[in-house]
């Protein structure tokens, strides 16, 4: 006795379809997001230095401005510190097929990232330009060279969202 086997749906027009393939990310792209989070780790770990009280280049009265006296000053800098560095290792989703959203909004969400970094960080170009009371002059030049590697955050950024926004468009 055979048993009845109910004929296939038809398939509608605008049913969906598997995600197409994406080619792969090619390898100067991946390496420039493993960069990214690279430029974020000295200052990172200046920051948790400060944190854990040492000074790092300030003044007595610049590191407990900075510092501050409870426990609020230090948690922010290692919170700071943690929220660097996580945001820079979301870079890494533009290298890998995670697929966390739809590559429009991906792409959106990277390109206004690398604007602002870049309205951000830029700046910081002429550091060494404006004279901080709060810090020995060792400490400025040390500081700046700490913190120069943020600024190559939105270029790298901006070059592996464009990579991602074509390798996605086709």
């Amino acid at each position: 006795m055979a048993i009845p086997v109910a004929p296939a749906a038809p398939t509608a027009p605008n049913a969906p379809t598997a995600p197409r393939p994406v080619p792969a990310a090619p390898r100067w792209a991946v390496l420039a997001a493993h960069a990214v989070t690279l430029t974020t780790l000295p200052a990172a770990l200046w920051r948790i230095g400060v944190a854990c009280g040492l000074p790092l280049g300030y003044t007595e009265a610049g590191f407990r401005r900075i510092r501050g006296d409870g426990w609020e000053g230090p948690a922010w800098l290692v919170l700071l510190s943690v929220l660097t560095e996580a945001a820079a290792l979301l870079t890494l989703v533009l290298v890998r097929d995670w697929r966390l959203f739809s590559p429009r909004v991906t792409t959106a969400i990277a390109g206004t990232g690398a604007v602002v970094l870049a309205a951000l960080w830029t700046p910081f170009l002429f550091w060494w330009a404006v004279p901080n009371a709060a810090m020995t002059e060792t400490g400025h030049l040390l500081v700046g060279f700490v913190y120069l590697p943020l600024v190559a955050w939105a270029p790298l950024l901006a070059a592996v969202t464009v990579n991602y926004h074509r390798r996605h468009r086709r």
